[in-house]
């Protein structure tokens, strides 16, 4: 499945898409951004609430497909900036981190 598949099957808000064609392969949960940079895999997608621009920072470097920003975050404009030129997706719901792990389970 695609990021943009993905997004399109659960409604998600798309806030950032460089690449909507990258292909989706697993999820991985997690706020503390060590820890996410050394334990996430390229082609997962990144539950967090974290939406800062450290958070594109580790998405880039852990190669992640998407970085899926529960509970209705949103990051500022300047974060979503440095995500379209590192070819970052980024998209929201409003989901809890649980739920929205629950939506994906089919599917990654």
């Amino acid at each position: 499945m695609t990021v943009k598949d993905l997004i399109e099957k659960h409604g998600f808000t798309p806030l950032s898409l460089p690449d909507p064609e990258r292909t989706v392969s697993g999820c991985y949960i997690g706020d503390l951004l060590s820890w996410v940079m050394g334990r996430a895999k390229g082609d997962n997608v990144w539950l967090t609430i974290m939406s800062n621009v450290n958070t594109v920072a580790v998405a880039s470097l852990s190669d992640v497909s998407l970085v899926l920003l529960a509970e209705n975050v949103r990051p500022e404009d300047a974060v979503l900036s440095v995500a379209e030129a590192k070819g970052v997706n980024v998209a929201a719901t409003e989901l809890p981190l649980y739920e929205a792990a629950l939506a994906l389970r089919q599917d990654v």
